[in-house]
C-alpha cells in the first residue's frame, strides 16, 4: 500500500511539473525572436515641395525618465530624402515637433489604449489585474500536495522567462509654413477640483498649417532589456516620422 501511494504521489508530481512548466516554455519559444511594430494613429499628408523649401527644424522633447536621442537618427532619415535640418525656426519650412510621453514596460492592451486615445490626450488610467483562484478536492492530499509543489514550479519558471514588452508613445506635431493666412483655434480645459473646469479658447491667425499625431512604437521579446530595445524603438520611430516626408 505504502508502494503504490508513493508511486502514485510521483506520477502525480511529474506531471504537474510538466503542465507548469508549460506557460514558461510556451513564452520562451513564441518570444524568442525580438518584434517591433510602430503605428500611427492619424495620417499625416504633406504637399511636395521645391527644393529650396525642403528645410526642417527640430523639436524633440522627452518628458519620460528615460534617456532616448531621436535627433541623430531622424536628422540622417531626413537627409537621405533630401531635406536639411537647420537651427532656425524662422528659416525651415517645416518644424518637426515631438514629445515622447511614456516609455516604459507596458501591457500591449494598455499600451493600444493610450495610443487610440490620440494625440494630446493625458496618459492616466489604472491597469487592472485579474485574481486568479484555485479549489483543492477534500478528497485527494496527494493532488493537493502536488498542486502546492506544482505551483511553486511554476512560478519559478515564470521568474526566469519573462515576456517583455517596451512601449513608447510620442505625440507629433508637423508646422508647414504657407503662402496665404492660416486661422487655428485652440480649446483648453484646465480643472479646478475635482468638480469644476475652466475653459480657454485661443485663436490665432498666421501663415502656418499644424499637423498632429501619435506614434506607438513597441519591442516584444522574452527576457528583453530596456538597452536592447532603445535602438529599435528609435528607429522604428524616425522611421515613421520621416515617412511623412
Amino acid at each position: 500500500m505504502h508502494k503504490t501511494h508513493s508511486l502514485g504521489l510521483s506520477l502525480a508530481l511529474a506531471s504537474i511539473m510538466a503542465i507548469s512548466g508549460c506557460s514558461a516554455v510556451t513564452t520562451a519559444v513564441k518570444k524568442r525572436n525580438l518584434e517591433v511594430k510602430t503605428q500611427m494613429s492619424e495620417t499625416v499628408w504633406l504637399d511636395p515641395v521645391s527644393i529650396d523649401k525642403r528645410t526642417i527644424f527640430l523639436q524633440v522633447r522627452n518628458t519620460t525618465d528615460k534617456s532616448i536621442n531621436l535627433i541623430d537618427g531622424l536628422t540622417n532619415k531626413l537627409s537621405v530624402k533630401g531635406y536639411r535640418v537647420i537651427q532656425d525656426p524662422d528659416l525651415a519650412h517645416y518644424w518637426i515637433q515631438t514629445n515622447i510621453l511614456k516609455l516604459d514596460k507596458m501591457d500591449l492592451n494598455e499600451a493600444q489604449g493610450f495610443f487610440s486615445s490620440g494625440y494630446g490626450a493625458g496618459l492616466s488610467g489604472a491597469a487592472l489585474g485579474v485574481l486568479a483562484t484555485a479549489g483543492f478536492s477534500s478528497h485527494s492530499n496527494t493532488l493537493a500536495a502536488g498542486g502546492l509543489i506544482g505551483a511553486g514550479i511554476g512560478l519559478v519558471a515564470d521568474s526566469i522567462v519573462e515576456d517583455v514588452n517596451y512601449s513608447m508613445i510620442t505625440d507629433v506635431q508637423i508646422v508647414e509654413k504657407t503662402a496665404g493666412q492660416v486661422q487655428t483655434t485652440e480649446q483648453a480645459s484646465i480643472k479646478s477640483g475635482s468638480s469644476s473646469s475652466t475653459q480657454t479658447l485661443l485663436t490665432t491667425v498666421d501663415n502656418k498649417k499644424r499637423f498632429q499625431t501619435r506614434i506607438l512604437s513597441n519591442a516584444n521579446q522574452v527576457n528583453l532589456e530596456f538597452e536592447e530595445a532603445k535602438p529599435v524603438l528609435i528607429d522604428g520611430l524616425t522611421t515613421s516620422i520621416s515617412g511623412m516626408f
